[in-house]
Parts: structure tokens; sequence; C-alpha cells
């Protein structure tokens, strides 16, 4: 069963990826991006896509440009997650075969996105929009429209979230920061997905 997280390993090195990949998958988290404001974030990519392919959505976070979209898909990514709306960023995602998440914060920049082709939206930051804002956009949207909730998501408020109709969740500090220990990393990643398990029951 894919619970539907995406890890935010924002800071990750190349010599973590590979530990750090598996003790995720281990504990059922099978998407993750490496935010491109990391360091060597594409090595990072391209360690994590060669181990893991057939078992997780590898991809990259923060892109911005065109560029770097081209730059994840020649690392074999599957995944362009954004924090901005940026059509040409979108049409160049899927020129490429690559799902995309830009992010969206106003109806406005949600049904541009949907315009350009996106497959789901990053509602961020979602903790300021809040599940008050993730309610009034769900009265609007397409029916079917994937929304990702991104920014102060936790263990303890993924209730909320899924009671506002959220379909998932970018999770970072509360799973992730350079320098936390395979271990503490490994027991946030099975807290989350305990408590996701037991809600959806």
């Amino acid at each position: 069963m894919m619970r539907p997280f995406i890890a935010i390993l924002r800071g990750l090195t190349p010599d973590q990826a590979i530990d750090v990949g598996q003790a995720l998958i281990d504990a059922g988290i099978t998407q993750i991006e490496v935010p491109l404001n990391s360091p060597d974030p594409l090595i990072s990519i391209g360690k994590l896509v060669d181990a893991f392919e057939d078992h997780a959505l590898i991809g990259a976070g923060t892109v911005l440009t065109v560029d770097e979209v081209q730059q994840v898909a020649r690392v074999r990514g599957k995944l362009i997650v954004s924090p901005n709306c940026d059509p040409d960023v979108i049409h160049a995602t899927k020129d490429v075969g690559m799902l995309s998440y830009p992010g969206i914060f106003t109806a406005t920049e949600a049904f541009a996105a949907l315009r350009a082709g996106a497959d789901g939206l990053k509602l961020f930051p979602g903790d300021l929009a809040g599940i008050t804002g993730l309610k009034a956009l769900r009265a609007v949207l397409p029916v079917g429209t994937k929304v990702y909730a991104v920014g102060g998501v936790s263990a303890d408020t993924l209730a909320d979230w899924i009671d506002a109709e959220a379909d998932g969740f970018g999770i970072g500090s509360a799973l992730y920061k350079p320098g936390m220990s395979l271990g503490d990393i490994a027991t946030r990643a099975h807290d989350l997905v305990a408590t996701y398990d037991a809600l959806v029951r």
C-alpha cells in the first residue's frame, strides 16, 4: 500500500542518501523528494533512483526553472515539486514524462496549475492556509483534484488534514533534518505511517 506521503529531504547529502532512503522505504514511505537547494542534490537523486526506482517514486523539490526540470530528468527522477506555480515548469515536467506537483496558495494559482497540466497541487505553506483554507479550496476545485498539504504537517495534525480532504502530505522537518540519526528518522517515519494507517482504517 502506498501511503500518500512525500518525504522532503532538505539538506540531504549524497553520502546519506541510500541509508535515509532505505529507512523511509522500510517504514512505508515510498515517495521521496530531494530539494534542489540541498548539497549536490542531483547526485543524491541519482543514487536514490539507482537504488530504489523499483520500490519508490524519487524526484526533486524546490524546482524553479525549466533547466532544473531537465537536469532532474537526466538523473531519471520521476517527480517534480515546486514551491510556486510556473506553467513553463509544469509543461516542461510533463513533456519529459514526470509527475508535476506545483505549489499553490490561492484558487487562481490552483486553476492555473491545473490548466498547465499539473498532476496534483502542493498547498504551500499549508500551516498558513490552514484547514479552513483547504476546505474553502475544495469547494471550488474540480472533483478528483489531488491536493498535498505541505508545511506544518505532522503525526499530531494528520487527522485534521484528512478531515479537510487533503489527499496527501509533504513532510519535511517533522521527518528529516540534517544531522538527525537514522534511528530517529526511522522512528518518526514509523510513527507517521502508524498514525495514518490508524486514521484511515
